[in-house]
């Protein structure tokens, strides 16, 4: 044990050491996981999140599974923030689209924090484990005893018969998405724990045959879609995760795009002061 622990102390620093130690200790009485398992797995680079299985994300406690992305505290926080925003009721009901839906932490979340009978959502994502993962997700939370919907669907944000196979169907209320948007050059970079357990898809901002290599294809795809006619509803709210330094390029993407009145657009900070959400009304 004594030697593990050391090892884990030159892998990731003797203080974060100590207080995955201690997770993993109350993940080892809480659950059939093994300490020693565990240890090993973590000083090889496997992410904590993936090892113990579960990530709190708000009030909730999300399932985590390799290969799909761990959420992330920014995302947690302007969930939290766009939850806090919007007041949506029984009598005034709203529909949301989460783009890139991952886990389904966005909607999840959305649908934990309003009232019940209030928010009827439906999450996309190109990943067969990830849309595993986010009904599993759904399944997990209380989402349905509150009356609020959760549906997430496999599907291709670039095809273009994506919106006839949503339900709810458009238009939508809110949209949401925390796309790919890490360019390839700065993916290379990124550390083993990353690149070896989570899916570049969902990382890297560029298909392969995407005509850009600025790590921003995602979002110009996501502002074509919202411009079709019949997407957004009347006054729709959007909030999309970026890059710490994509925020005013990603503005430029949504107000440059044909056919997508937008009103003024606002940048949310996160809890580190980096520029992390794009915020915007329909006009």
């Amino acid at each position: 044990m004594k030697t593990r622990l050391a090892k884990l102390v030159l892998a990731i620093g003797r203080e974060c050491a100590q207080r995955e130690f201690a997770w993993m200790k109350r993940s080892q009485h809480a659950g059939d996981l093994n300490l020693l398992d565990m240890l090993d797995r973590r000083i090889a680079g496997e992410p904590l999140q993936y090892i113990l299985g579960t990530l709190p994300f708000g009030p909730l406690d999300l399932l985590t599974r390799s290969p799909t992305l761990i959420p992330r505290p920014e995302t947690e926080d302007w969930a939290i923030r766009l939850a806090r925003t919007l007041a949506p009721s029984m009598t005034s009901p709203v529909r949301v689209l989460d783009l890139c839906t991952g886990s389904g932490c966005i909607p999840l979340l959305l649908c934990h924090l309003w009232p019940p009978a209030s928010t009827h959502a439906v999450g996309v994502d190109i990943s067969p484990d990830a849309v595993r993962l986010a009904a599993d997700n759904t399944s997990r939370s209380s989402t349905h005893g509150r009356q609020n919907i959760f549906t997430p669907l496999q599907g291709d944000i670039h095809d273009p018969d994506l919106l006839h196979r949503l339900d709810p169907p458009p238009p939508f209320d809110v949209i949401t998405a925390n796309p790919p948007y890490i360019p390839l050059h700065v993916y290379h970079s990124l550390p083993s724990s990353v690149k070896d357990y989570e899916d570049p898809r969902a990382l890297i901002g560029d298909p392969p045959n995407a005509s850009h290599t600025d790590g921003l294809s995602f979002y110009r795809t996501i502002a074509a879609l919202l411009a079709r006619k019949g997407v957004l509803a009347p006054h729709a709210t959007i909030a999309l995760e970026v890059g710490h330094d994509q925020a005013h390029a990603v503005v430029q993407i949504l107000r440059h795009t044909p056919g997508l009145p937008l009103g003024p657009m606002e940048i949310w900070k996160d809890p580190w002061d980096k520029d992390r959400v794009v915020f915007a009304r329909a006009a």
